[in-house]
């Protein structure tokens, strides 16, 4: 159970959060926001990455989706929100906890869920199974959900996605030469812009990969939202978070990752969580939004 002055607390970001993105207008009546954002809690206790993102016409775009034990959550909440109609499903990278999800939803075919596109670029099988064997079982799942969807769009660095007054653009490839932390690398970045906000999803990308980026790409980085890469740990190095400079920053991280605590306390684990997050304390970012506080709604001018 929430301590209360951390329920508080939470109830109290949002409030802020609203006063942030939702304009208002003389006659004091609010329109709709132009972009809303669902960051999903996980529902196993593995870290995942899902988010929902709807237009102010309705079009629902999802990226990555988490575990497969987070698909039936996931998928009440497209029931919810779009009532089961995706315009579009991004992936970022090959690993399990961002397309499990998906794989699941493919291969149980449920008639209430319809996908009409969906974007992606892996890296060749060989390539996966030299760097991660572990990995061929999840993938096995994707292809047989795939086998009767219609051709997904391959993503290549510098396409845009329009939806409504929304534009989706790809940031990057997949580089076969990065061997070190090699499937997270490969993530592909998403830049969302509204016109007046952007939005970075960074997905698991690695600092070899980040730094690359920063190089090839560094003006379309800087954003007022960033998803935090890998979890919020051992991603994306200290000096890319400054470049990009963000004011909000959304965290997939559950609670143990969050707080280092691998069973025996706070700051018991090997991960790198509290780094990154005094990292972002020296940013003086506006608000944290975490995956372990669960459901997490933005409304986005």
């Amino acid at each position: 159970m929430k301590k209360p002055a951390l329920y508080f607390g939470t109830i109290l970001l949002s409030l802020i959060c609203f006063q942030i993105f939702v304009p208002r207008v003389s006659s004091q009546e609010t329109p709709p926001p132009v972009l809303t954002l669902w960051q999903m809690p996980n529902s196993t206790k593995t870290q995942m990455m899902g988010y929902i993102l709807k237009t102010s016409t309705g079009k629902l775009l999802v990226i990555d989706g988490g575990m497969p034990g987070d698909a039936p959550y996931l998928l009440e909440r497209i029931r919810e929100f779009g009532n089961g109609h995706v315009d579009a499903w991004f992936l970022t990278h090959c690993h399990g906890d961002h397309y499990g999800a998906l794989s699941v939803l493919l291969t149980e075919k449920h008639e209430y869920l319809t996908i009409d596109n969906l974007y992606f670029s892996f890296p060749p099988a060989e390539w996966l199974d030299k760097y991660e064997p572990g990995g061929k079982k999840y993938r096995s799942v994707l292809e047989k959900g795939l086998k009767d969807f219609k051709a997904p769009i391959t993503t290549k660095a510098n396409d845009v996605y329009r939806f409504d007054n929304i534009t989706v653009t790809v940031l990057n490839d997949y580089n076969l030469e990065l061997t070190s932390n090699p499937i997270n690398n490969s993530s592909i970045v998403f830049r969302v812009d509204t016109g007046k906000t952007s939005l970075l999803f960074l997905g698991d990308l690695g600092k070899e990969a980040g730094d690359a980026l920063l190089n090839s790409q560094p003006e379309l980085l800087k954003c007022d939202i960033v998803q935090m890469a890998h979890h919020g740990q051992q991603g994306v190095d200290e000096k890319f978070y400054q470049h990009v400079n963000p004011r909000i920053c959304l965290w997939p991280t559950p609670d143990w990752l969050w707080d280092n605590n691998s069973g025996n306390g706070y700051d018991t684990g090997p991960w790198k969580t509290l780094e990154t997050r005094a990292w972002m304390e020296k940013l003086n970012i506006e608000a944290n939004y975490i995956e372990k506080d669960g459901l997490i709604k933005l409304e986005i001018e």
